[in-house]
């Protein structure tokens, strides 16, 4: 029976203090209306005084990673075409490029371009690169397309700093070996000019002993220079296995498989120089230095042919920059959005003086409580002497 009684005590208290909040609320419904309104009016006057913030927009298309005609080929390269491949893809070239503008190197030559250090009145150039990144916006989507975004109080030069983002892209990409081709072509290069030095002074060497180009081609043997090729196609494939260790495990079957072929050709290696013809005396340092002639020579054919084919590859791919929508001056302000501020600022002082109200009535009430103003004398106490001590 006391249960039952209890429930309905319960419901009434409940319907007590939520009719006690509402009459709250109606007594002070005046501050509640006025109050807000001021405030939004207020902060709406304020944003008048802000000066316009222009947004320019470029869009474009970086530059496609593309299957060149050399990828079925680089199989008789060997250790150059793993090399390549394992430099390859990207996983994401998009998020790639966007890092590149954010680089020192972009946003220093803009610096220097639009004397931005002065613009932003910036003592130091980190801090201008910081303010220049806080002003670039660039983001990516799922077909490709990069957007860049900037800010800034003139329409026309935020424009303009938008087109510029593009323009010292491809200055840096021009500089950069970035897609498939241009990361073969950098490699075969420098492969090639260190090749070259050793087969001219090969050659040179060879030159030396006296033999005419006559003789160059007809002595030694046949076998001789397939020993030589043999060599260079086991460097070759050295090369290869010493580029896959580096992106695929010695379980691979890729591995394996190249670990094969290098067994195989160091085998037909040994069996070559076995059954290489004997040399008559004094023939010894002539057989020697033809042997390396062509060994450099075989190398040099290599790498010659793979960078020519590079080179296509990177005529017909390049690094060219699709600029879908040129940046313009923008014709309407993109900050401060008045409304917003107005409507975010009454929403944020209504909510304010609805918490001062329910907290001073909920003051008022516990004044009224004999055992609650003795807490309330207590707390104001220890306050007293908590900012008594710590002054």
């Amino acid at each position: 029976m006391t249960d039952n009684t209890h429930i309905p005590d319960t419901a009434e208290d409940d319907e007590i203090s939520l009719l006690d909040l509402l009459q709250t609320i109606v007594d002070n419904l005046r501050l509640l209306i006025i109050g807000p309104l001021v405030v939004g009016l207020a902060a709406l006057g304020i944003s008048f005084a802000v000066p316009p913030t222009f947004t320019a927009t470029v869009k474009f298309l970086p530059p496609q990673q593309q299957q060149s005609a050399a990828a079925s080929m680089l199989a008789s390269l060997g250790g150059l075409g793993g090399l390549a491949g394992a430099a390859a893809g990207l996983k994401s070239p998009a998020d790639q490029y966007m890092a590149f503008m954010k680089s020192n190197s972009v946003q220093d030559a803009l610096i220097e371009r639009f004397k931005l250090q002065e613009r932003y009145e910036e003592k130091f150039k980190d801090d201008t690169r910081k303010e220049l990144t806080e002003n670039t916006r660039a983001s990516s989507g799922k077909d490709g397309i990069i957007t860049v975004q900037i800010d800034d109080k003139d329409p026309k030069f935020a424009a303009d700093l938008a087109n510029a983002h593009v323009d010292e892209l491809q200055k840096l990409l021009a500089r950069l070996a970035v897609t498939e081709a241009q990361q073969r072509r950098a490699f075969f290069e420098k492969q090639l000019s260190q090749v070259k030095e050793k087969f001219t002074e090969a050659e040179q060497a060879l030159r030396a002993t006296g033999v005419s180009s006559s003789v160059l081609k007809s002595n030694p043997t046949s076998a001789l220079a397939a020993v030589a090729g043999l060599k260079a196609q086991v460097t070759a494939q050295e090369v290869k296995v010493g580029a896959m260790r580096g992106y695929l495990a010695e379980t691979a079957p890729d591995f394996k498989q190249a670990m094969t072929e290098l067994a195989n050709l160091r085998a037909q290696l040994a069996k070559q120089e076995k059954d290489e013809p004997a040399t008559a005396a004094g023939q010894g340092d002539y057989v020697a230095k033809f042997r390396e002639f062509k060994y450099q020579e075989t190398l040099f054919e290599l790498f010659a042919r793979q960078f020519e084919m590079a080179k296509v590859d990177e005529s017909r791919e390049g690094a060219v920059i699709q600029v879908l929508d040129a940046a313009q001056p923008p014709e309407r302000k993109s900050k401060p959005k008045k409304a917003l501020i107005a409507i975010i600022a009454t929403l944020a002082a209504g909510f304010a003086l609805l918490l001062f109200v329910f907290i001073r009535q909920a003051l008022r009430n516990a004044s009224q409580d004999s055992e609650s103003a003795q807490k309330m004398a207590a707390l104001k106490a220890s306050w007293r002497k908590a900012v008594g001590r710590a002054a």
